[in-house]
């Protein structure tokens, strides 16, 4: 127990601080979606040449620079456009900075696993916290010359990071790989070139309050007009006055379209993005806004009508009841999920979980939903876990970063909150106290299911043993072990305990003499005969 990490204590997660809908554009004419892809290009290619002017700058960037960039796409689009093709060329940029940082630390958590491995001897056993030597010479020899790999790896990633530089890929880079596995990927290269370019295109402008309708650039009115301002190269295109084209097709935002439609009366900021879907053939339109983050309360209040604790899975999440004491309340509640297929699909398939979670919690009266504070971004690499591929699969296919945020977004809006807690030895404590008190005979109960309680429990601040160690005084006499079984005036309190026969005292049962007199003998040779024989006396004679 020495051994064990201390356990951070349980907190009350902020709501979220935005809002962003999403709504399909429908009864778009060709010549609206000419004209959606003809500035969707020519704003994509500005924004190209904005991040590689942006990358080529690396950390000798300034105010200055900044302004200079800026005032070349203005020239050629308007100053709207280029402050939103600006900003998210730097969101980028520092996006692509946290994943270099977090690339560092990964190879450098994997150089340290193999130089120790190396040191030790060939099938030295590790321990629980630290691992032992190499199978055998075979895999000792590669893991030296991987050693050799992630050194030389690890040293161009630092010198890029010194250096300011990042690799980014506008359009994603497993797109890029996709045009070199087209068999493999079941596409066309004209598919593919047509999912390239969309996914290039810049379609997005962001909002700005006391502007009419919360945005000059991407326009939306609260009948759901939709019009864009169009760059000055293509302003022969407009249909409508001050260099705007007016869409055919209207916007109506059947989720949270009040609240959108309240900030777009009163001029509040709204930013919007246009996109096509190339699988579907459709183009959408996402509107998103800030706002304030929904106060959190007090951690005791949160509890007071107890807590659904809730262990998050690869393929479901277990949830369970607890009571404000922290005892189990019904049966554990399991919400299945499918991660398998496109982006599209598993984040419907996680959505319609947390649905699933927060409508039950909601029906059983409680206020907060416990869960892990997960993130395996240290614990799922290759020099770690070594041979168990499916196990990094597993944890690697966890939505543990979408599930927390999908959840406290949607906790916010049914007024539940969201506590996490230290997510360590909650699996394997709860399945050591709870897994089998709570099975029933026509149920059973999982591994996971007990981890629920034990999360639950951890986050009431309750230990997860289910019974507390009594004080040293009440395990026994206060003074050591009891040597008195009776009171002093009983007879005979001091003498030695009268044998029972019995399995308390390990010994043959009460009735094995009995038991052993009417045995009859398994051979035919000693078995009992009907006939008894007798011996008669002597006879006298004379």
């Amino acid at each position: 127990m020495a051994d064990l990490r201390p356990i951070a204590s349980p907190f009350v997660a902020l709501g979220p601080s935005g809002v962003a809908v999403r709504t399909r554009l429908k009864d778009l004419t060709p010549e609206d979606e000419k004209v959606l892809r003809l500035v969707g290009a020519h704003l994509g290619s500005l924004a190209s040449k904005d991040l590689r002017a942006r990358c080529m700058d690396g950390l000798e960037h300034s105010a200055e620079s900044w302004a200079v960039r800026k005032r070349d796409l203005t020239a050629q689009s308007s100053s709207r456009w280029a402050g939103s093709i600006t900003k998210a060329t730097h969101d980028q940029w520092a996006f692509a900075r946290r994943g270099q940082a977090a690339h560092v630390k990964s190879l450098e958590a994997g150089i340290t696993t193999i130089r120790h491995r190396l040191s030790l001897p060939v099938g030295h056993k590790g321990t629980k916290r630290t691992p032992g030597g190499y199978r055998s010479a075979h895999e000792w020899f590669h893991k030296a010359r991987r050693l050799h790999v992630l050194e030389d790896r690890l040293g161009q990633v630092r010198a890029d990071r010194e250096a300011g530089r990042v690799h980014v890929v506008r359009g994603g880079k497993r797109l890029l790989g996709t045009r070199h596995n087209l068999d493999r990927a079941q596409l066309t290269e004209a598919e593919w070139r047509e999912r390239w370019e969309a996914g290039r295109w810049f379609l997005q402008a962001d909002g700005e309050s006391g502007k009419r309708f919360g945005n000059e650039t991407i326009r939306i009115t609260s009948e759901g007009e939709v019009s864009i301002k169009l760059p000055a190269p293509l302003a022969g295109l407009a249909n409508a006055r001050h260099g705007r084209y007016v869409l055919c097709a209207t916007a109506r935002f059947p989720h949270r379209g009040q609240e959108w439609a309240d900030r777009v009366e009163a001029n509040r900021a709204v930013a919007y993005r246009i996109h096509y879907d190339t699988g579907r053939g459709r183009w959408y339109v996402d509107a998103s806004w800030q706002i304030p983050p929904t106060k959190s309360i007090p951690l005791a209040a949160a509890l007071a009508d107890g807590v659904v604790g809730v262990d998050t899975n690869a393929d479901h999440l277990a949830a369970w009841r607890l009571d404000v004491h922290g005892n189990p309340v019904g049966r554990p509640r399991r919400f299945f999920y499918d991660l398998s297929g496109t982006a599209q699909h598993r984040d419907a398939q996680v959505r319609h979980a947390l649905t699933g979670l927060l409508n039950w919690a909601k029906a059983c009266g409680v206020k907060a939903i416990a869960v892990e504070d997960l993130d395996f971004q240290a614990e799922k690499t290759r020099e770690k876990h070594g041979r168990k591929r499916r196990f990094r699969q597993l944890i690697s296919g966890m939505p543990t970063g979408k599930l927390r945020a999908r959840l406290i977004s949607m906790a916010d809006a049914t007024g539940i909150s969201i506590i996490a807690v230290d997510p360590a030895y909650t699996s394997k404590w709860g399945a050591q106290h709870w897994q089998k008190p709570m099975a029933d005979p026509t149920q059973k109960t999982t591994r996971h299911d007990a981890a629920s309680i034990a999360i639950g429990r951890r986050a009431q601040g309750h230990p997860i043993r289910r019974r507390t160690t009594p004080p040293r005084a009440h395990q026994s006499d206060v003074h050591g072990h009891r040597t008195v079984q009776a009171d002093q005036r009983a007879p005979g309190r001091e003498g030695p305990r009268p044998r029972i026969p019995g399995p308390r005292t390990r010994s043959v049962p009460p009735d094995a003499a009995s038991t052993r007199a009417t045995r009859t003998p398994t051979t035919v040779r000693d078995v009992r005969s009907d006939q008894e024989w007798v011996q008669d006396s002597l006879l006298l004679t004379e």
